[in-house]
């Protein structure tokens, strides 16, 4: 039965409008889905705080499936949400960002739409989008008289982008109850945060294998090859960048330090974090690996 939300809003002790929903039928009490906010000249919603309680991204749960990978790309996960599985942005240029990866809605194939395929085939994808079809692939919105219409393909996912949030010129119904589903979705149902997981894996170990063609990563140490992934994840240096700042005739210690000032000047708080959690990672032991190119895999230094 598809999942029906009572939507709600208003201005918060802190001065901020606030976005809420709740689950009608049931007893589940009203949840936050996130404050209203205005970048540049858009607006939107954004999620980004922790609450008291709240799960958040462990890498133990996870290691018996994942092995070192889970470790692998917590620093990055500490760097876009702090862990929290229902971090939310629907402010900027890609209409749409969600998950402790932050996946974006506006790349063609991009970790989001992978990641949403992946949650519309579950068992309870049609509860939260009934008018979403899987088929041959690709995501189609089912209208009333029942026609199919392909909401993202190979070059544009601008369709899909709409759906969510029609616009950036102000918080749409569509975009608050798509964010409501999205963040009851994570809150309540733990397949929907280990697709996130095995999305974010999936993804950073495909790009590794990019990463290694274009610098030859073979035997390099994991807290350079987190950087180079971290740096490509966010965007805030270009290859050539990347190339330069690890060609040190095998100094890693000095390619690790020069890969931390690509992007200094704006994106230092996110910097030191990725660096704080793999130093954190080093101290207990969970980091001393390399890169072995032969099963695009990590092994003991």
């Amino acid at each position: 039965m598809p999942h029906d939300f009572a939507l709600s809003s208003g201005v918060v002790s802190n001065g901020k409008t606030a976005f809420f929903a709740q689950l009608n039928n049931s007893t589940e009490p009203k949840f936050f889905v996130g404050f209203r906010t205005k970048f540049d000249q858009n607006f939107g919603i954004y999620n980004t705080e922790l609450k008291t309680g709240q799960e958040v991204y462990d890498p133990a749960l996870f290691a018996p499936q994942f092995d070192f990978w889970v470790h692998f790309i917590y620093p990055t996960a500490m760097a876009e949400s702090k862990g929290s599985y229902w971090c939310l942005n629907t402010y900027d240029r890609a209409k749409f960002t969600f998950s402790f990866m932050q996946y974006a809605a506006h790349v063609p194939n991009g970790d989001f739409v992978v990641f949403f395929k992946k949650l519309l085939a579950l068992p309870n994808g049609v509860n939260y989008f009934p008018k979403l079809v899987l088929q041959n692939g690709r995501i189609f919105y089912r209208n009333s008289s029942g026609t199919l219409d392909q909401l993202e393909s190979d070059t544009s996912s601008q369709k899909l982008m709409n759906y969510l949030n029609p616009t950036l010129n102000e918080v749409e119904n569509q975009e608050h109850i798509c964010s409501a589903r999205m963040v009851h979705w994570a809150m309540n149902d733990p397949n929907s945060r280990r697709i996130q997981v095995e999305t974010a894996i999936e993804h950073f170990k495909n790009n590794m294998i990019d990463y290694d063609r274009r610098f030859n990563l073979d035997g390099v140490p994991a807290k350079v090859c987190q950087m180079i992934s971290d740096i490509r994840h966010q965007g805030r240096g270009l290859n050539d960048r990347i190339a330069n700042a690890i060609n040190t005739g095998g100094d890693f210690e000095k390619a690790f330090n020069n890969l931390c000032t690509i992007g200094e000047v704006n994106f230092k708080p996110r910097i030191d974090t990725v660096k704080k959690t793999i130093k954190t990672l080093e101290q207990a032991g969970l980091f001393s690996k390399k890169y072995k190119r032969a099963g695009n895999t990590f092994v003991n230094m």
